[in-house]
């Protein structure tokens, strides 16, 4: 935790103290609204308004998991540029395994349980779900991990200009490759019932539109 907790209302702390594990956490993340604009919310105004999209969910939850005692990491999932939104991971460890918990508009782009030995393995595990409206498979890159720790000075947890700066953060990243040439040639879009399964509660307004204005 940080060496001074940051300003929480009684109602705050109430549902902060109920995220008792990842799998609340990520119950909590899942009753929230995607909202239809970029606007971007710090972890306690996401409490106060019900609502996140991926960078505002991921955060809070390496919010919730800093509780808990894991470190407040998160990592940034990149498509093939103008092709989609990225998408943004809140990771943790457990048992030497590395897990995740996500908010997104897409219902497989969510939460993933610390099974996995390496995080390209974790990051490869979205590969078949992270497709865009056209339903093509769109994930691309990865950046390393980001130490929000690191970052407590910009005042991420409670301020929106905190979250701005981190977003900021975000662009200015390495970006690791996951596919050759080859094979990003040889893909095919999603299947139809992958495509339903993934869309299912999605918010159409909050879409990102594939060579176009971002509505996300």
């Amino acid at each position: 935790m940080p060496d001074q907790e940051p300003y929480l209302s009684l109602e705050q702390e109430n549902t902060l103290a109920a995220l008792t594990s990842p799998e609340r956490i990520q119950a909590y993340l899942d009753t929230l609204k995607y909202p239809s604009g970029p606007e971007n919310r710090s972890p306690s105004r996401v409490m106060a308004e019900g609502q996140a999209h991926c960078l505002d969910g991921a955060l809070f939850a390496a919010f919730a998991l800093r509780r808990l005692g894991h470190p407040p990491v998160i990592v940034d999932l990149l498509p093939e540029p103008g092709s989609d939104d990225d998408h943004v991971l809140a990771i943790y460890r457990c048992g030497g395994g590395f897990g995740a918990l996500a908010k997104s508009n897409f219902t497989g782009l969510r939460r993933r349980e610390p099974v996995y030995r390496s995080l390209r393995e974790l990051v490869m595990s979205y590969f078949d779900f992270y497709f865009n409206v056209d339903g093509l498979k769109t994930l691309r890159f990865y950046t390393p991990q980001v130490r929000l720790e690191r970052l407590d000075y910009l005042g991420w947890m409670t301020t929106d200009a905190g979250v701005d700066a981190i977003e900021k953060r975000l662009y200015t990243l390495r970006k690791i490759p996951l596919l050759t040439p080859e094979m990003i040639a040889a893909l095919t879009p999603a299947d139809p019932l992958t495509y339903r399964a993934g869309t299912l509660v999605v918010n159409p307004a909050g879409l990102y539109k594939p060579n176009n204005t971002n509505a996300s």
